[in-house]
């Protein structure tokens, strides 16, 4: 399967050339563009600018993916999921940047995730934002969707990408306040009601991403429970991250779906720990390969390894991705996306892992995104990495399980 990096021959932003991560991939159907913020180079002071309040970095941001998508033939009207994260300040002027999807991709309706990070790596950046472009059918339409301009899910070659979903009743009350796990069940059921229009069930999740606030951590465990009875009988690939908020202040959780037609087959390089988890190291459907969120846990002792050395751990990440992969029949040149979660201890070292990426990686370096979390889920952890593959078909068939 063909894969090349997004090159637009007119990016007045920034030379883009010596960063370890594309702009965007084109693999196949699909185009895969890394996070976008409105930062630009200023020759006149020498380093990277931010300018302009939300609104203004809202459109820089989307110029930005605009003409990235143009250099892969595609246009925003073929995007079918968009990942915003939003600072603290930024979700309370969401409106702004709302305003300026809505006017830019008209009658297109996504499947749009929010996510409020404790900082973007930028300092003064309010807003970054990725997307997902490829020939999409027709999105699910449902009476009062939030947030605005999405759709509750997308469908594309086979795969159903959900919305944000929130610990919500019927008039958008946040329910069972205080109780994550009570929280958690509302949103699986909703995910449930959702992929039923799809003629799917939640034997069809490959990905889930959890967002939880730092006070569902103590309780946090208990979803494990939910998972256990909802999910199954293939565990999805998982990830879990801590935020200062979430977008509803009173919500403890927010979940972020992907599923499949296909069927979901587990990839386990052979470690044992997962017979007791809910989740699956990787999750194969189709040509996709949806990874579990990796830190540097060692998965034969579950204990954390290099503590307070964000290159170190960055290395052992992306060191047992790349087992995960090869596990799946493929190998670095099928890493299409990463999502590094920085813990705040790990900012000030964090251009480290550049170098670990270099040369662990392999151009087309994969699209990839970095922002600041509140915190991981154990003090240790510097750095976690969320990753997904696209495989070729003989791989994609003939993995090794």
């Amino acid at each position: 399967m063909e894969r090349s990096a997004l090159r637009p021959h007119h990016f007045p932003w920034y030379d883009y050339s010596r960063y370890t991560f594309s702009l965007g991939l084109n693999v196949g159907n699909r185009a895969l563009l890394s996070g976008h913020s409105a930062s630009e180079y200023d020759p006149s002071g020498g380093g990277m600018v931010i300018r302009g309040g939300m609104r203004e970095q809202a459109r820089t941001a989307w110029a930005k993916i605009a003409a990235i998508l143009e250099s892969g033939g595609k246009d925003p009207g073929d995007i079918v999921r968009i990942v915003e994260y939003v600072t603290p300040s930024g979700i309370e002027r969401y409106a702004e940047a709302a305003e300026v999807r809505c006017r830019l991709l008209g009658d297109t309706r996504p499947a749009v995730s929010i996510v409020v990070v404790n900082r973007l790596l930028r300092p003064h950046a309010l807003i970054e934002i990725e997307v997902e472009a490829e020939r999409a059918q027709a999105p699910m339409r449902i009476d009062g969707s939030w947030p605005p301009a999405s759709a509750p899910a997308r469908i594309a070659d086979g795969f159903v990408y959900l919305s944000s979903l929130l610990p919500l009743d019927q008039a958008g009350a946040v329910v069972a306040r205080a109780d994550v796990a009570a929280q958690a069940r509302a949103i699986f059921e909703r995910a449930r009601s959702v992929l039923g229009a799809f003629g799917l069930g939640l034997e069809s999740v490959v990905k889930t991403v959890d967002y939880i606030v730092p006070g569902a951590l103590g309780s946090y465990r208990h979803t494990g429970g939910v998972r256990r009875e909802l999910l199954g009988p293939v565990y999805p690939a998982a990830t879990g991250i801590i935020m200062p908020r979430l977008a509803y202040p009173e919500a403890m959780i927010q979940v972020d779906f992907i599923a499949a037609r296909a069927r979901p087959v587990a990839v386990n390089p052979g470690w044992e720990r997962y017979a007791q988890l809910t989740y699956s190291p990787a999750v194969r459907a189709g040509d996709l390969l949806f990874v579990s969120g990796h830190t540097a846990l060692d998965p034969v002792t579950n204990e954390p390894t290099y503590a307070g050395d964000i290159a170190a751990q960055a290395a052992f990440v992306y060191e047992n991705i790349l087992r995960v992969l090869d596990a799946a029949g493929g190998g670095p040149e099928h890493l299409a996306r990463t999502t590094e979660y920085i813990a705040p201890a790990g900012l000030e070292r964090y251009r480290e892992v550049a170098g670990v990426r270099s040369r662990a990686l392999r151009a087309p370096f994969p699209a990839s995104t970095g922002c600041v979390c509140e915190r991981l889920l154990r003090p240790e952890y510097l750095i976690e990495v969320d990753s997904m593959a696209i495989l070729p078909p003989a791989q994609a068939a003939g993995a090794r399980e």
